[in-house]
């Protein structure tokens, strides 16, 4: 067994485990290799290990592979400007890092024009870190609204990244909070948001047991990530990110 079906296959135990802990069906849960700032070989070999969803940051470096590998489903997990949305509608099957109502109609504007119903996921700030992106919870009700008012809009759940620790047991008020806000917004809107992006390579098992439905793994699939080349301006192979 080459390297990588070993870490995926060591990955995958590790999810059916926190389920059963959990009592989960791991069926439930969706394993997302974030393949961003990996080469497209990588991907290709994690697609014959059999492999479905993969998870990008930037639309620049995310549209190369995808135009080359096609198959899989492609999910946007990092920060997306407006400008960047007709692409990012064209290339990702799920944009799960919507965080303000501008960007959610300029994704439907987008999505429109193709003809597209477009998934997508509500970033929340969980943890009201100032370094990183998503909507504040107290917004979160009122944007999971407005973004279902959008025809071409799929809202499918919440997603949201847990402050970094070495210890994973302190991710999970976090993933709980989360799972409540995700609760409430149900109660109070009707809205049903079956989806929970949460957990990463070194929490992901904490995040399960809070009720974790997509778990977002890079590192311990892939090994250590690769720095994606970013060129100057004046190279005429410069390629901007988002």
């Amino acid at each position: 067994m080459d390297d990588f079906s070993s870490r995926l296959a060591q990955i995958q135990d590790a999810i059916a485990s926190a389920a059963r802990k959990a009592d989960r069906d791991p069926a439930e849960i969706e394993l997302l290799a974030v393949s961003k700032t990996q080469p497209a070989e990588a991907i290709r070999e994690a697609m014959r290990a059999g492999v479905t969803h993969f998870g990008e940051n930037k639309v620049q470096e995310a549209r190369g592979k995808i135009e080359e590998l096609g198959r899989g489903v492609w999910h946007l997990i990092g920060h997306l400007q407006s400008n960047k949305a007709k692409d990012a509608v064209r290339l990702f099957d799920s944009i799960d890092s919507v965080d303000r109502a501008d960007l959610a109609r300029e994704i439907n504007h987008r999505a429109e024009a193709l003809g597209k119903l477009q998934n997508v996921l509500l970033q929340v700030n969980i943890a009201g870190e100032s370094t990183k992106f998503g909507c504040a919870p107290e917004a979160a009700r009122a944007l999971a609204e407005a973004m279902n008012s959008f025809p071409r809009l799929s809202l499918r759940g919440l997603m949201a990244i847990a402050p970094y620790s070495p210890d994973p047991e302190k991710s999970r008020p976090y993933f709980a909070g989360l799972r409540l806000l995700r609760d409430q917004i149900e109660a109070d809107s009707g809205l049903r948001l079956p989806v929970l992006s949460m957990g990463m390579s070194g929490d992901f098992a904490v995040a399960i047991g809070e009720g974790s439905t997509c778990v977002r793994i890079g590192t311990a699939l892939f090994g250590e990530r690769l720095k994606f080349k970013q060129r100057r301006p004046e190279d005429p192979s410069f390629t901007e990110s988002t």
